[in-house]
């Protein structure tokens, strides 16, 4: 706490320093300096939101070549990390990597992933599909860290990804390809088309990765494809329709010291949406529908000396709804937002017997929930913003939970913005939780978290520099956890959590050719989680003349829990990336990167050592 204590007394110092002044700004609300959905639903400057949002834009995400997004979230929003387990792939069920963690919140369904603005995730098991998130599909993605109940509702508790989809704005064609391979026989290859002749625009995209695994049985295999049509019926109606598929083969080897054999998945998920938008100078809103779903089979594996598995575990899960908002400026310097939401998640379970095929229910079930939330954003004076909300949810199994939020920014001078804010987050009992195997109970609670946080950012240097800190303290209660009942296990409403820390992060264009940018967070635990460093720190360098560009980051990780308890074991360690890109004319790039080449020996998951030194290389077409 003391290094706590110490960073929240230079925050209040450089905050001070531009208190002494206040920026008259537009309270009409309309002139954008960062614009974000996320937070809001409706397009809005996010100097006027009380959050802490980061915003991850299209050359961050391709600049390192990455298969998916969530490498270089972990790597460029700080407070967020994600384990892994190889080069490529995250799988799921047993063994899996790709947990997201914000301020030490998540993992299972404890933080929500949109595509969007709409949710993502396992209709049976609650938790995001990380192997889905393909950098391909994606414009920018938006995080938001600490709860977003009062817009989102349930599961997102700790936070909100928000991947934001490509779209095609100006008449045209465009096509981009990329292939890549490397070490342990690694092949990625995407294709994506962007097109739009007047009012009709589409983007469609396709991929492919395989890698066989640093280590034996560790083999990864995906196939996926996207497609989004929008048609512009005037210039304030559009129509949209998305849809995604993937399908994934993952072999989990097991610990180093366990292995395990024949562990095996095939996985089929699938997302459609049709969205109706409409978009005034005083309004603004959206009807949204839709619906995600997955198909698993899976050999949960054996260890050495024992039976075989004799039965397959299989699902077929859904998750699908309905969301309306309108967004209003009734008055200048004013803008409300009434929304609803209804979703309805579910799904089957069984075991198929590999011998003559026979079918053993493990569940059938389904949840339905409903909500309504009202948003305020007011300007009080050219210098000051009040947002309040609140949200009423209703769960068909856990009952009704309020969401209450609200937050006030002071915009200050020298391009400053000082932010404090309140928040509820919660998220309700999955079917996983209240149906399914032993521990299963059906009385069980939603999960709560209330969220304190200061926050200030600013930009200097003619906004070549952007600063952002700020500090937190949020609280849980009725986290549900396994405890011994009676003598059996049971999932109960028992778990407390106290988190909070500091975050802190720049990005400084130094001229022409040289831009830098770093972040670093430190997070307090009451009690050790897995996958929540205490101390978090990445600095990155980018470099450009004529045809060469280099791109390179150092991060450091250390206080990262892999066991808890008795046995706890912590991680530190370093890992510096580097890619080189070479433009041969105007639509071919070659380009080389190696990820960990100070070869260190770390994991992120207990028994998963993660590779040594790795090297990919290949080519950008774009035409």
């Amino acid at each position: 706490m003391k290094n706590l204590r110490c960073f929240i007394l230079l925050f209040l110092f450089f905050v001070c320093n531009s208190i002494l002044g206040v920026e008259q700004r537009d309270t009409t609300l309309i002139h954008l300096d960062s614009v974000v959905v996320t937070g809001s639903r409706d397009q809005t400057d996010v100097r006027n939101l009380p959050m802490t949002i980061s915003v991850i834009g299209k050359q961050r995400l391709t600049e390192n070549h990455q298969n998916n997004v969530l490498p270089t979230l972990s790597q460029q929003v700080p407070g967020l990390f994600v384990t892994s387990r190889g080069l490529l792939g995250f799988g799921v069920s047993a063994g899996a990597a790709g947990t997201i963690k914000v301020r030490g919140v998540g993992g299972m369904a404890d933080l929500l992933v949109l595509i969007d603005g709409l949710p993502q995730y396992a209709g049976l098991y609650g938790h995001p599909l990380a192997d889905t998130y393909q950098t391909m599909l994606a414009d920018r993605v938006e995080v938001l860290r600490g709860p977003a109940s009062m817009v989102y509702g349930s599961n997102a508790m700790g936070g909100v990804v928000n991947i934001v989809t490509q779209q095609m704005v100006q008449n045209g064609m465009n096509s981009h390809i990329q292939l890549q391979g490397g070490s342990y026989g690694t092949w990625m290859a995407h294709a994506v088309n962007s097109t739009r002749k007047g009012k009709f625009s589409s983007v469609a995209g396709a991929g492919y990765g395989r890698t066989d695994g640093h280590r034996p049985h560790s083999a990864f295999k995906q196939t996926n494809g996207f497609l989004k049509l929008g048609y512009d019926f005037t210039r304030h109606w559009a129509l949209a329709l998305n849809t995604n598929i993937n399908y994934f083969e993952s072999s989990n080897p097991g610990e180093v010291f366990n292995p395990l054999i024949d562990n095996d998945m095939m996985i089929t998920r699938g997302t459609a949406t049709v969205s109706m938008t409409n978009e005034y100078a005083q309004t603004g809103g959206a009807l949204r529908m839709y619906l995600h779903w997955g198909h698993h089979h899976i050999n949960d594996g054996y260890h050495a000396g024992e039976v075989p598995q004799k039965a397959y575990y299989l699902h077929d899960d859904r998750m699908g709804g309905l969301s309306l908002y309108q967004s209003f400026q009734l008055f200048s310097g004013n803008r409300a937002t009434v929304g609803f939401d209804i979703m309805q998640a579910g799904g089957h379970a069984w075991n198929k017997a590999m011998a003559d095929g026979t079918r053993t229910d493990i569940a059938n079930k389904q949840v339905t929930e409903t909500a309504g939330y009202v948003d305020m954003r007011q300007t009080i004076t050219p210098w000051m913003l009040v947002d309040i909300g609140i949200r009423l949810d209703h769960h068909s199994v856990s009952g009704n939970e309020w969401i209450p939020q609200g937050g006030v920014n002071f915009f200050l001078k020298n391009h400053a913005t000082l932010r404090a804010m309140v928040g509820k987050g919660f998220r309700f009992p999955t079917i996983r939780e209240l149906f399914m195997y032993r521990p299963a109970n059906d009385e069980l609670k939603a999960q709560q978290l209330m969220n304190y946080e200061l926050s200030y950012r600013q930009h200097l240097l003619e906004k070549r520099l952007s600063i952002g800190a700020n500090v937190f303290y949020l609280k849980a209660k009725n986290m549900i956890e396994v405890r011994m009942i009676d003598g059996a296990p049971r999932n109960v409403n028992t778990g407390l959590m106290e988190n909070s820390g500091l975050e802190v992060e720049f990005d400084l264009k130094m001229n022409r050719y040289i831009d830098v940018n770093g972040n670093y967070s430190f997070l307090h635990m009451s009690r050790p989680q897995l996958a929540a460093p205490r101390h978090k720190l990445m600095i990155g360098a980018g470099y450009q003349q004529n045809r060469f560009r280099l791109n390179s980051n150092l991060q450091y990780i250390a206080g990262l829990y892999t066991i808890i308890g008795a046995n706890e074991k912590k991680e530190n360690y370093w890992l510096w990336n580097l890619t080189t890109g070479y433009q041969l004319s105007k639509k071919l790039q070659l380009f080389v990167k190696g990820e960990n080449l100070l070869a260190q020996q770390y994991q992120t998951i207990n028994g998963f050592p993660m590779p040594r030194a790795t090297f990919m290389g290949g080519i950008d077409l774009t035409f």
